[in-house]
């Protein structure tokens, strides 16, 4: 098995990565997804985000208002930094699951957009960086999620720089092209991750 660690900016189109990815074979094992999941209703982790932040964090069909929640946080570390020791231990319990059931020869590629925040690089074989240079990730957010050019400048100003990205990276696929020419980076990528998974590990 290959762990590989897909990371980049918001914008940069590591979704479009990942899915092409998927369709060469890859298992993803989506962090985002996975930390929806464990705050769904009548989970242990949706209780405890009520138990610290209180009821009013919940919608009126019992599940978590995301907005509420994300605008009672994103402005205070410390909320941010309790939210965080809840959902990322459960996110990582249940990645390791879905990687432990995967195939012995699988690529396993984890989908990870705050890798470089959060230090992770070391828990991968192999840390992939999807890189678009700030225009094209600011007409990405603009255009395609409908966001406002402040939004999305304070959203990509939150997250790594691109230098902080590349500086973990052991693969980095450049983002601003078209798609066919992102297709063919891809196969490419995959040919070698499907190499260095078949390479005898050393002892």
């Amino acid at each position: 098995m290959l762990t590989v660690g897909l990371t980049g900016g918001i914008g940069a189109g590591k979704s479009e990565v990942s899915r092409l990815l998927v369709e060469r074979g890859a298992v993803l094992i989506d962090a985002d997804r996975i930390a929806r999941e464990v705050v769904e209703p009548g989970t242990p982790g949706l209780a405890a985000v009520v138990q610290a932040f209180g009821e009013e964090i919940l919608a009126e069909d019992g599940s978590l208002d995301r907005p509420r929640l994300g605008a009672l946080v994103f402005n205070d570390p410390d909320k941010l930094a309790t939210l965080n020791s809840i959902v990322h231990p459960l996110v990582g319990a249940r990645s390791r699951e879905l990687e432990e059931a995967a195939p012995e020869d699988a690529v396993v590629v984890h989908d990870v957009p705050l890798l470089t925040e959060n230090g992770l690089a070391r828990l991968y074989d192999v840390v992939i960086v999807v890189d678009a240079g700030t225009g094209t990730q600011l007409d990405r957010l603009v255009r395609l999620r409908g966001m406002s050019e402040e939004d999305a400048r304070a959203r990509m100003a939150a997250q790594a720089t691109r230098e902080q990205r590349r500086a973990v990276a052991d693969i980095v696929i450049d983002n601003d092209v078209p798609l066919d020419a992102l297709e063919h980076r891809v196969k490419e990528v995959w040919a070698d991750l499907v190499r260095r998974a078949r390479e005898p590990r050393p002892e």
